[in-house]
């Protein structure tokens, strides 16, 4: 690339830019998690879609629905195996930003049959890591509370409930630091719990609106 000259695994995706981030940040063994590799997919085929929309000349259909094809490829998991980089990089995630736009511009000139598609000209139009990768973190957070934090909550409460039904006549002593100093049933105790978690997701689904 405009850098020089970089060896980058033939079986890849990924170019230059990635390459030098494993080179020079031979840190840690935490990768970047799976959950903003799908939110990038997601931010990418969004980016591409307004600028097909907006900048139609310069975002042609043909790219666009080659880059589309392979966003939904990297949010399926089909690419996983080529995004490599460390948690440990610079502080606005430029590295992640720029493997991501690697490996879409690269399957996409792959689906296309020829070279019309770069990371940064395409892939990355109008956009910058300062934006993309707060952006990913809100996508990623978002997706992980709809899909795994609220319905194990949801499973909890469940739980409770249960356990307040099976305990409703066990009557236990109370204990002034938790501000039950007079004899309750241990039902009513659990059903504390539940309320807690309970206001934690109305609070939770307020937050997401």
């Amino acid at each position: 690339d405009s850098m020089g000259t970089v060896l980058v695994p033939s079986d890849k995706y990924y170019g230059a830019q990635t390459q030098r981030s494993l080179d020079n940040f031979k840190i840690g063994e935490e990768k970047m998690p799976r959950e903003i590799i799908r939110a990038f997919g997601i931010l990418k085929a969004a980016a591409a879609r307004a600028n097909f929309e907006l900048r139609p000349e310069k975002m042609t259909e043909k790219k666009y629905r080659a880059i589309l094809k392979a966003c939904l490829e990297v949010c399926s998991g089909e690419l996983d195996g080529n995004f490599p980089l460390a948690v440990w990089q610079t502080g606005s995630g430029t590295q992640s930003n720029m493997n991501i736009n690697e490996v879409i511009a690269n399957r996409a000139n792959e689906i296309l049959g020829e070279k019309m598609i770069h990371p940064n000209d395409d892939v990355n139009m109008s956009q910058s890591s300062n934006d993309t990768f707060p952006t990913a973190m809100h996508i990623a957070a978002r997706l992980e509370i709809k899909e795994r934090l609220i319905p194990a909550a949801n499973k909890l409460i469940e739980s409770f409930k249960t356990l307040e039904e099976q305990n409703d006549g066990v009557v236990k002593i109370g204990r002034t630091h938790l501000q039950d100093a007079t004899p309750i049933k241990f039902a009513q105790e659990i059903s504390g719990w539940r309320g807690m978690i309970e206001s934690a997701t109305t609070q939770i689904a307020a937050a997401e609106r």
